[in-house]
């Protein structure tokens, strides 16, 4: 039993062998993979960090510039509303000075034509008192039956005018 004994028993320097051999690796493993893997994440910490801030920067900035394009179309709309108004103000004045100007021409119009028509009546009625004055002095050539002479049938014609506007 003396070398079961050796094997399952322990031995005090294997044991403190094992032990600084423990630390020992410890020591190692932490100065040559502990320190970087930790520096390795909190690197990666401090950068997954930075860009959260820079992703909430980004999300503020474009809120804040969501918000400036809002107040702008606001401000573009009530500018085309203003200039929408302005031009309907303009066409209506526009509109306005056109429909003055036509019933003045037309006024004008109605105003000459009634001018002319009473030149046109007046015409009518001197060429007409002219032709009866010629009819009547005709008839009167031949009730008297004789050739009145230029200054007989120029006194006949102006009494006979002068009986027509009598009757009128």
């Amino acid at each position: 039993m003396g070398r079961f004994e050796s094997f399952i028993g322990v031995d005090f320097w294997t044991a403190l062998f094992v032990l600084l051999n423990t630390i020992a690796i410890f020591l190692v493993a932490r100065k040559f993979l502990f320190q970087p893997v930790h520096k390795l994440i909190s690197d990666r910490q401090s950068e997954i960090d930075r860009m959260y801030a820079d992703a909430q920067k980004l999300r503020l900035d474009a809120e804040s510039t969501e918000n400036e394009l809002k107040q702008k179309l606001a401000s573009a709309q009530s500018e085309s509303d203003r200039i929408v108004k302005e031009a309907l103000n303009r066409a209506e004045t526009k509109e306005r000075e056109i429909i003055s100007a036509a019933r003045k021409e037309a006024a004008e119009v109605l105003d000459k034509a009634a001018l002319d028509a009473q030149r046109e009546k007046k015409q009518v009625l001197s060429d007409a008192k002219d032709e009866i004055a010629s009819i009547a002095v005709a008839i009167a050539e031949k009730v008297v039956q004789k050739q009145l002479d230029e200054s007989d049938q120029a006194k006949l014609a102006d009494e006979f005018i002068a009986r027509l506007g009598e009757d009128q």
